[in-house]
């Protein structure tokens, strides 16, 4: 019985067979190291992309784009420098595959940057930057916020359509974590900010002789009219009163 299957390697001697024993036992260790990371939003994204090049065939560089209130390109994780400046370039150009996968949530793939007609502009760019093939798979999607995972080769023609379909399932796969990540970092800080608000809280009705539901309306007063938020003005108190104690 075959137990981990081989590879076939083409003329250039890039790696471009994986079969599902191999790709499941991959997917395991990348699922090992998301769960590791699972606390650190930033870390699970530098993960996928080290594991997207690290799996993927054919892919030499990747990033993550972020593309906040529809316009903007950040680049959240990148695996070499040449995808940074990729992102940079569809930045300044206000267009560009990573920006369409994002927002579109479709998968774009680029076979030859010198060719390609989409995006003229940022071909160019990438091309002298020696990138001739890209593809683009949608990532997540939160409010006005979209996400994009892009890999990029210095050869054209480099994405198969196998490297397509692992690409896909990479980034479903690591959607769900980066998804998972955010939200336990979403309730830490609501855990934490309900903490400071209850330390503000006591600290205000033992000063002032008030009860719980007075001293939470002062607080809430005091945020309306200085306009800051209640959680950062509750910190600030408690911080200034760990301070007047030293």
């Amino acid at each position: 019985m075959t137990t981990i299957s081989e590879q076939t390697v083409d003329s250039t001697g890039t790696r471009s067979r994986v079969n599902d024993f191999e790709l499941s036992r991959r997917m395991a260790e990348v699922a090992e190291k998301l769960r590791r990371q699972h606390s650190d939003p930033d870390r699970v994204l530098a993960v996928i992309t080290e594991s997207a090049v690290a799996n993927v065939p054919s892919a030499e560089f990747a990033s993550i784009t972020t593309v906040l209130q529809g316009k903007f390109v950040h680049s959240a994780a990148l695996c070499g420098e040449p995808a940074g400046h990729c992102d940079k370039i569809q930045e300044q150009l206000g267009e560009g595959p990573c920006l369409e996968s994002a927002i579109e949530q479709t998968t774009i793939r680029i076979d030859d940057m010198d060719s390609d007609t989409r995006w003229p502009l940022f071909a160019d760019a990438a091309s002298a930057l020696g990138v001739k093939s890209m593809i683009c798979f949608q990532l997540y999607v939160e409010g006005v916020n979209f996400g994009a995972l892009n890999l990029h080769s210095t050869r054209t023609d480099a994405f198969s359509a196998e490297a397509e379909s692992i690409g896909s399932l990479f980034a479903a796969h690591a959607a769900i974590a980066f998804s998972t990540a955010r939200e336990e970092q979403q309730i830490r800080a609501a855990l934490t900010s309900r903490d400071l608000i209850g330390q503000a809280k006591g600290m205000l009705m033992e000063r002032y002789n008030l009860n719980s539901q007075a001293a939470f309306a002062l607080l809430a007063k005091l945020s309306q009219d200085t306009n800051v938020k209640l959680a950062d003005l509750a910190e600030q108190l408690v911080i200034d009163a760990a301070k007047s104690t030293d």
